[in-house]
């Protein structure tokens, strides 16, 4: 008997030496959770006898039970490692178009040959699909997709309106309105410039010329001319007419040169009181560009919603902006608190592309390991809860970090020794145990 409880006991503390010894060879493995091997005592007796002298059969290996605390975090400088600071786990998929999920806290990512957001094992990383304003769509374990970063932004967008404010400086000299020349510029106040685009993508500049237009009768009028210039695709400039609404007619103003343009006025206190026409300035048709792109294109300067001001200060632009955009390449990626994905192009958009999927089980220590920091779920640990983090109790993204692993190598050390002391203890039994049968067999 005192032969198989010795043995138990160097049983045991094998498993410790094991146990401790993937702890300690684990100490840099990134998401890694130390273990521990937990035991119990072996003890066994007949339904009629004495349990206060039975004696114990030695000792059995319950479990190799997982310690699921949290690790520090590793600052760097990739956008895609990622760390949760709480609970929750990474979602993965062993493939592209794989139904099952497997869990991580081992958030170095990157991106593979087609995009897709991918471990160092070539496993994807699952996203919640989300709208344009990052707001996620569906929350299911069934919904996640893996993550593929766009190459481009898609499509471009024709500029329709441009966003314009300024103020115009009262003490201005007064000017002759038909005497304007975009060439000469001692014939208009001030301009300013913006890039607006085609239907294809291609840039224009357009320049918006501020004319401090004539008195009256000796009196100052408090209105502004304004003349729009672009360029076509060659490059050359052209005179742009200003209409009255999309698919207007032209401004009745025309100067001189046969240039309608439009006209701001303001009160005595410098205030805006509204445009000619009074249905806002447009631009003539972009006809004249002969790329292939939309000949019927109009661009709306919207002065009204802006606050352009008449003060005694110099010209001063407050808001200039459009809302077209060319076909932009991926430059960058933002991944937030909430977990939410923002691709960054060269056009100056910005698309949310998914949230970052996280999972939580009732009884982490349930997990199944399947190698190379992941889990899969089982029976033990429970059906896992989807959700997004900063909601309910799962943790927040940290981007540009990772978590350590857990292992505290002194700790480790300390119970290497104590394993070993427990092995010679153990062996040391069955020594005794030895002698003592030695003996026994030696009487006569």
């Amino acid at each position: 008997m005192s032969f198989n409880i010795a043995l138990s006991g160097l049983n045991a503390a094998q498993a410790q030496l094991d146990v401790t010894s993937n702890n300690i060879a684990n100490v840099e493995t990134i998401g890694f959770k130390e273990s521990r091997a937990v035991f119990g005592d072996i003890y066994a007796n007949s339904q009629f006898g004495n349990s206060q002298t039975a004696i114990g059969n030695g000792v059995l290996l319950q479990e190799v039970a997982q310690l699921f605390n949290q690790g520090n975090l590793n600052f760097t400088s990739q956008a895609l490692d990622l760390a949760i600071s709480g609970e929750g786990f990474f979602v993965i998929s062993p493939d592209q178009l794989s139904q099952e999920r497997l869990y991580s806290r081992a958030g170095a990512f990157g991106v593979d040959s087609n995009g897709f957001v991918v471990n160092s094992a070539g496993q994807f990383l699952q996203v919640f699909p989300v709208n344009t304003d990052g707001s996620v769509t569906a929350t299911a374990l069934s919904s996640t997709v893996p993550l593929q970063l766009p190459d481009t932004a898609g499509a471009p967008q024709a500029t329709a309106e441009v966003e314009i404010g300024a103020n115009l400086p009262a003490n201005a000299a007064n000017l002759a309105v038909d005497a304007f020349n975009p060439a000469q510029p001692n014939t208009y106040t001030a301009s300013t410039s913006i890039t607006v685009y085609d239907s294809l993508g291609d840039s224009h500049i357009v320049t918006a010329y501020f004319v401090k237009e004539p008195l009256l009768d000796g009196v100052n009028q408090n209105t502004w001319g304004v003349f729009l210039t672009t360029t076509d695709s060659t490059g050359a400039v052209v005179d742009l007419d200003v209409f009255d609404g999309v698919g207007g007619a032209a401004s009745p103003l025309v100067n001189a040169n046969g240039t309608a343009y439009g006209t701001l006025a303001f009160n005595q206190q410098g205030v805006f009181q509204g445009t000619i026409p009074a249905s806002g300035i447009y631009t003539e048709a972009f006809s004249f560009l002969n790329n292939g792109a939309d000949p019927t294109q109009q661009v709306f300067f919207d002065f009204n919603n802006n606050t352009p001001t008449q003060f005694a200060s110099p010209f001063t632009i407050n808001t200039l902006s459009q809302d077209g955009f060319t076909i932009g390449r991926l430059t960058g990626l933002n991944v937030d608190s909430k977990g939410v994905i923002q691709a960054t192009y060269s056009n100056g958009q910005t698309e949310a592309v998914g949230k970052v999927a996280l999972a939580r089980f009732p009884n982490p220590q349930g997990l199944l390991q399947v190698g190379n920091t992941t889990w899969r779920a089982s029976t033990a640990s429970g059906e896992p809860l989807a959700g997004e983090a900063g909601t309910s109790s799962f943790g927040l993204i940290q981007s540009g970090a990772l978590e350590s692993s857990t292992v505290d190598l002194t700790k480790e050390l300390v119970t290497l020794i104590t394993a070993q002391r427990n092995f010679q203890a153990n062996a040391k039994s069955i020594e005794t145990s030895n002698a003592v049968t030695q003996t026994i067999i030696q009487i006569r």
